[in-house]
């Protein structure tokens, strides 16, 4: 069984956004800096197998975003482009700028606006489970709407019991009910409350149907599982026609929390971007995962 280290927290630090909102924020290693940021409802804890092997190439730095875990949780209405505002404040408070920025589907859909409204902060996106929205992109599948529909009123910790496993390829909890349970504990130590996971969600729901607007111009690089129940795979390849400096790779079987199901090839993938080699990532254990370099769509 992979043992799931809790992300040390020796290294925490913080910033402030441009309305006072406090911003939790851990901070290890040292290099050239690497923002992670977490999806819908997660926070620095849905890292855990990420902080500890990149912080030994680089800078790590990973952020609660507002309304989840450590961070301020004001009231709403939340925007994407106010949390893409919150990661910047994060990386010139911190001396990071620029970062390559690493963000799992709410907070790729943050990191791409972070570098379409702050392209100086970025030199280069990892987007993981994610999409661009608008026209063309494929939303969160029927069945796990009415999921998060039906554990709304639930509390926090009945609300991640009934709607987490979803987030995992198919099989994925009943295979590994011990890792399945300790990041469920990791999630719950300090968790989101409902009214700011729905407060998001409507951030989220916003972006969704607006799309980002725009072609994303820094180096890219996708990482989409197949069994992806959240952010449907389709949207993977959308993602990369708005992406002229894009590899996209495709790993067979997994699910939404890929970065945590798979997370020794994530983390290649992650270093390889990191160093600027993103088209000569070495395919490991056994094929499990292909790269292709999509050509771009014309785009505005």
């Amino acid at each position: 069984m992979t043992r799931i280290g809790r992300v040390a927290e020796s290294g925490s630090a913080g910033a402030i956004a441009a309305d006072g909102t406090h911003l939790f924020v851990l901070d290890e290693g040292d290099g050239v800096p690497v923002l992670l940021i977490p999806a819908l409802g997660y926070a620095t804890w849905c890292w855990s197998r990420q902080v500890g092997p990149l912080s030994r190439a680089a800078r790590v730095l990973a952020i609660d975003n507002r309304g989840s875990r450590r961070s301020g949780k004001p009231p709403g209405p939340y925007s994407i482009r106010q949390m893409a505002d919150d990661a910047f404040s994060v990386l010139t408070q911190r001396g990071a700028v620029p970062a390559h920025i690493v963000g799992a589907s709410m907070g790729g859909y943050i990191a791409m606006t972070l570098a379409k409204y702050h392209p100086e902060a970025v030199r280069s996106l990892v987007l993981i489970a994610t999409t661009i929205g608008g026209p063309g992109s494929r939303g969160v599948p029927e069945e796990t709407l009415w999921a998060w529909q039906n554990a709304a009123n639930l509390d926090a910790a009945g609300f991640a019991r009934a709607t987490m496993p979803l987030s995992f390829a198919p099989g994925w909890v009943g295979e590994h009910p011990a890792e399945y349970e300790e990041l469920l504990a990791h999630r719950l130590s300090f968790p989101t409350p409902i009214d700011a996971w729905l407060t998001q969600f409507m951030a989220c729901t916003v972006f969704l149907r607006e799309g980002l607007g725009s072609t994303i111009r820094h180096p890219t690089v996708i990482v989409h599982g197949t069994a992806d129940r959240v952010v449907p795979y389709e949207n993977a390849a959308h993602l990369a026609g708005a992406a002229p400096q894009v590899s996209l790779v495709t790993l067979e079987g997994a699910g939404h929390l890929c970065w945590i199901e798979r997370a020794a090839e994530v983390n290649d993938i992650i270093l390889a971007a990191v160093l600027a080699d993103t088209r000569s990532v070495r395919l490991r254990f056994g094929g499990s995962y292909r790269i292709t370099h999509p050509s771009p769509r014309s785009a505005s």
